[in-house]
């Protein structure tokens, strides 16, 4: 059942999305070679605390930290480790979720660490422009296809691929609620899209093949082929006048300047 909010709900998720924005760049100031993904983790935790807020990812179906850490070919749900230490030329795409006030935030943003290849930089300005092409067509009266068409499309046209097994979804009282919103998929297709929807956009691009493959600790998910992969998320609400971005990179974008993607 999709659940549709009112604009006082809408209110209190951007609450929570702008503390999720906020961590992220908080993180922002502590991305760089030697760093453990464990380290980032501490800090996200430490940040929404005291903010008010409680980690919407700690111990959800069991997922053991504050923020997903996904270095270079892993795709998303990269779990925290002393003994992943970030290098010169590495991505991390960061997952993070808040709970405010009863409400869920939940975006990501794929990071360079250092510097990073030309390639795999494009990798990550291709995976970024996708999610805002998806936004675009997230009006009321057309259909999620519609978003998932224009994702996939211009990923495609760019010559990278596009995960299947995972997907985006809406948003709420819960972290996932229906609909599921697929980075793939045909125009005019799919649920309609209705004032008061709450989605969540995640492009999950890879550099070579789509394949993926599940890790043993029961959440990492890389690519096959061990080639990188890009994650950028927002959270935004179905409006008659459009769809609004609740969640922001404005934080981590004053944090990185010109290093941005």
């Amino acid at each position: 059942m999709i659940y549709l909010k009112t604009d006082e709900e809408i209110e209190l998720m951007r609450a929570a999305n702008q503390l999720v924005g906020m961590t992220l760049g908080e993180l922002a100031k502590h991305i760089a070679p030697g760093v453990t993904t464990l380290q980032l983790d501490k800090i996200a935790e430490e940040f929404i605390r005291d903010n008010g807020a409680v980690p919407a990812f700690l111990g959800y179906g069991g997922f053991p930290n504050s923020i997903c850490a996904s270095v270079n070919e892993n795709v998303v749900h990269g779990i925290p480790s002393s003994k992943t230490i970030l290098k010169d030329g590495d991505i991390i795409s960061v997952d993070c979720g808040t709970i405010l006030n009863g409400f869920v935030g939940d975006s990501a943003y794929t990071f360079c660490v250092g510097e990073v290849a030309p390639e795999v930089k494009k990798l990550l300005k291709t995976t970024k422009e996708s999610l805002y092409f998806g936004i675009q067509h997230a009006i009321e009266g057309k259909r999620v296809g519609d978003i998932s068409h224009a994702v996939q499309s211009y990923c495609e046209s760019k010559n990278y691929s596009v995960v299947r097994e995972l997907v985006g979804h809406g948003c709420g009282r819960k972290m996932h609620e229906e609909p599921e919103v697929p980075n793939y998929g045909r125009p005019g297709c799919g649920p309609l899209l209705r004032s008061g929807m709450c989605i969540c956009i995640e492009p999950m691009i890879n550099m070579g093949s789509k394949n993926v493959v599940f890790e043993k600790d029961g959440w990492t998910v890389r690519t096959k082929d061990r080639k990188c992969s890009a994650h950028f998320e927002h959270c935004i609400a179905i409006r008659p006048d459009g769809p609004q971005i609740l969640s922001s990179f404005k934080f981590l974008e004053e944090v990185l300047g010109n290093n941005a993607i």
